[in-house]
């Protein structure tokens, strides 16, 4: 099987077109792939496939664990450049069949070497209840400064359902946050039947954050796409940042706007191939 390495901001996947290739089981693919040992190392498995009913193209994205993800903004505006600078469209606008709905993806391209320097995402609604966004349709009641007992600490929990549920808190110190015990137990909470992504947010001043994040089924990751839209989101409303503002993650700076009048969200950054090759 053939595949290729790609990043948008340190949130690696491997890449399969499925107009190439054939994929039985994604799940234990996933797992099989995402072994940074044992595979070829990676966040998790993106199928890129035709488009379906209203897209262009379609993504399908599997965690390092095998579960199914709804949405990731990271790897959709890979699949963007992945998308023209294979030549499977010339377009510069697509819209990306996902779990979670169309997404519309747009491209700049540098005129002179084709190269697609950048792709921003239209990610859709910011949802303080996961009822109308969550693919399994869970009612989760709104939750916005919402206290939360972990490890004997309360921690205030702001949930953004961004087609992908994210609790998001706001803390002082995140560089020496002890991400992995305290994202886990937060990740299978009772209060969220399918588990949720973690993100831990430090407030630099009302236009930056600084976030680190916890993936439902892969643990910490340098980034998150759909999570920093929810980070910014969470500020806004629990007014800590403008509605527009950067998001500093270990992997690099994503750039998020969400207007309000319509509740739309917009993700932008770039994308990076890393290698290709062929599974044995």
């Amino acid at each position: 099987m053939k595949f290729e390495k790609m990043h948008g901001a340190g949130n690696d996947y491997v890449y399969v077109n499925l107009f190439e290739e054939r994929v039985d089981d994604p799940e234990e693919l996933s797992r099989r792939v995402s072994d940074r040992h044992f595979g070829i190392g990676s966040d998790g498995l993106v199928l890129i496939g035709p488009g379906g009913e209203g897209g262009d193209f379609s993504m399908r994205m599997f965690n390092a664990d095998g579960s199914e993800g709804a949405m990731c903004g990271n790897a959709a505006r890979c699949v963007g450049k992945y998308l023209y600078e294979r030549g499977l469209t010339a377009k510069r606008e697509i819209a990306l069949n996902t779990q979670s709905g169309i997404k519309q993806l747009l491209l700049t391209v540098n005129p002179r070497t084709g190269e697609v320097e950048r792709v921003r995402v239209n990610m859709g609604k910011a949802a303080f209840s996961a009822s109308d966004t969550l693919r399994s349709q869970v009612t989760l009641p709104e939750m916005v400064n919402y206290p939360v007992q972990v490890s004997g600490r309360e921690y205030r929990i702001t949930f953004v359902s961004m087609g992908n549920p994210h609790a998001v808190i706001f803390t002082d110190g995140i560089d020496n946050l002890e991400i992995e015990r305290i994202g886990t137990e937060i990740e299978h909470h009772p209060l969220f039947p399918e588990r949720t992504n973690v993100e831990f947010i430090e407030v630099i001043d009302r236009s930056r954050l600084k976030m680190r994040v916890w993936e439902r089924g892969s643990g910490e990751t340098l980034a998150c796409g759909s999570g920093a839209c929810a980070s910014v989101a969470a500020g806004t409303i629990t007014d800590r940042c403008e509605p527009k503002a950067s998001v500093q993650l270990k992997g690099g700076v994503l750039e998020v706007e969400w207007v309000r009048d319509g509740n739309q969200v917009f993700l932008a950054g770039d994308a990076r191939f890393v290698f290709k090759g062929e599974l044995f």
